[in-house]
């Protein structure tokens, strides 16, 4: 993990706006062109990220076999069944930062003859090694999750990633298989998705593109998985807005043989099947000044809500790079880092530890709104990350654990995955606060398989309600219903002592006819209708 090093501009009524702002109290139509399907929205953008990190692992997901918290095989039951309520769909591990400092052997065989290491990505801390492969895999298992493996290259050798994928993948009678079923594992492993490399830019490697580009190839000559379907590599890609290292990247990686014109000389399935993009979000457009994650004011909600937006400006210009090599748009934009970082409270339990906020829920919807509009070139996205860490679905206290308000807009989004995104055409008001304005609406739509319709909106305006009907061309629907997600304050937490005080709850006040659903959308609230 790294964050941005550049700021991005953010000119207001961007993003999901259509011609001049409308009035506030006026009534919004958004046109959901049910009569225009878009493409399907990969389950996979909401995937989420682990790293060994704070307590992310160790106490969050991994508390060991003896521990009095009521575990399967050292994996908290309380966790697992959180996650299954939002259907996680990929989670990426062992990072991050620390995958580059990762040898996998070190985390196979009986617990109590690992080597016992240290986190030097992360305060050099004890790094047991109790949670690797097996166990990883394991909590995929219970949760239902598939695999995102980020391998070493910064410092690892392609032998070493190779034996690795091999160790996962090998049948059964093979070597590396006989070794898997002696560790506990008779079955070889699905591993779809395989990082080449964390931001080889930076904690990574410290890289040039080109020099990066030349170890993906290298690397990617021999990642291959032994058993079932061939592994998409994902090579690492820019932070923020670094367009000369997508544009290197896919200049020199996504091809075997990329000097070769014109480009039916070469292979017709691209080397490369994503490039990543990471960005986080905070309280400023400077690194330094990251805002509080609690005790914040509305200037610190305004930016913040500022720099979310920013994510459909990269996509764009990410994807028009991407466009360029890659038209008929193979190759995944693979958003495995974002989310909100604040600065750490003098009181943090833990190393990036911090409490999670309805402003972030609005982060989450936002984004997730973002990145469901951009379906054709965003196929996978890791939000960090899943417990104690950061933008956190689960936050635990030895014995205790809550879910966070993130975690309930995962859980109100869900409707969306492996669902046709809708276009939606509307006019959003504007929020305002002194000389600084956003629209103040955010929505994206899809169908499911069933012929149902979900729509998301969020209205990020803190004190003023949105009236809204909603269009559905050529849909005879006869019913709607919703759920809402909100707080009395922008500040509002969930806490040990008050897990429920900003969770999903029934919004009546919606109604249809002939087509058009109309509601009024609370201030500062974020909203999932069906229709059907």
């Amino acid at each position: 993990m790294r964050i941005a090093h550049v700021a991005v501009s953010i000119l207001a009524g961007a993003a999901m706006l259509f011609g001049p702002s409308a009035l506030a109290g006026d009534t919004v139509k958004v046109v959901v062109r049910t009569d225009t399907p878009g493409p399907v929205i990969n389950r996979n953008i909401y995937g989420h990220f682990v790293e060994h990190l704070g307590r992310g692992v160790y106490e969050g997901i991994w508390v060991g076999e003896d521990s009095p918290i009521p575990n399967t095989r050292g994996i908290r039951n309380d966790v697992v069944a959180a996650l299954k309520k939002i259907n996680v769909p990929v989670i990426r591990w062992p990072g991050g930062c620390f995958a580059d400092n990762y040898h996998w052997r070190d985390g196979i065989g009986p617990r109590d003859q690992r080597p016992q290491g240290i986190n030097s990505s992360w305060g050099n801390v004890r790094e047991t090694n109790a949670f690797g492969t097996h166990e990883f895999m394991d909590f995929l298992g219970q949760i239902g999750a598939q695999p995102y493996i980020s391998v070493n290259v910064g410092s690892g050798t392609p032998r070493e990633q190779e034996d690795w994928l091999e160790y996962m993948t090998a049948p059964a009678d093979s070597g590396p298989g006989k070794e898997r079923t002696k560790n506990g594992r008779e079955q070889p492993w699905n591993v779809p998705y395989i990082g080449v490399g964390n931001e080889s830019w930076g904690c990574g490697g410290n890289m040039l593109a080109a020099h990066y580009a030349d170890q993906f190839r290298l690397y990617a000559s021999y990642l291959h998985t032994r058993t079932g379907d061939k592994a998409k590599l994902i090579a690492s890609g820019a932070d923020t807005d670094d367009y000369d290292w997508t544009d290197t990247v896919m200049s020199r990686a996504m091809n075997w043989r990329p000097k070769l014109t014109p480009l039916m000389y070469n292979d017709p399935k691209p080397l490369t099947d994503g490039v990543s993009l990471h960005f986080y979000t905070f309280a400023s457009n400077d690194w330094h000044t990251k805002g509080r994650t609690v005790a914040f004011g509305e200037d610190q909600w305004m930016s913040t809500l500022q720099r979310a937006e920013t994510m459909d400006e990269l996509i764009q210009k990410h994807t028009a790079i991407m466009d360029k090599y890659d038209p008929e748009k193979k190759v995944a934009l693979v958003v495995d880092e974002w989310g909100t970082w604040f600065a750490g409270e003098p009181d943090s339990p833990s190393a990036l530890y911090q409490q999670n906020t309805l402003r972030d829920a609005m982060v989450a919807a936002v984004t997730l709104n973002i990145f469901n509009l951009h379906a054709d070139r965003v196929r996978i996205a890791n939000i960090a990350q899943m417990v104690n860490v950061l933008q956190a679905m689960i936050l635990t206290d030895k014995e205790r654990m809550i879910v966070t308000p993130s975690y309930h807009v995962f859980e109100m989004y869900k409707v969306h995955q492996d669902a046709t995104a809708i276009p939606v055409e509307f006019t959003s008001p504007v929020y305002r606060l002194g000389n600084q304005s956003l629209p103040a609406l955010s929505i994206s739509a899809s169908r499911d398989k069933s012929g149902k319709v979900h729509v998301s909106v969020v209205n990020i305006d803190p004190r003023h309600d949105v009236a809204l009907n909603l269009l559905l061309p050529g849909v005879s629907a006869t019913h709607a219903s919703a759920r809402i997600l909100t707080a009395s304050d922008m500040q509002s937490f969930n806490s040990f002592d008050a897990p429920d005080r900003v969770s999903a709850k029934s919004f009546p006040n919606v109604t249809i006819a002939r087509s058009t659903v109309a509601l009024s959308v609370p201030a500062k609230s974020i909203i999932v209708i069906e229709v059907n």
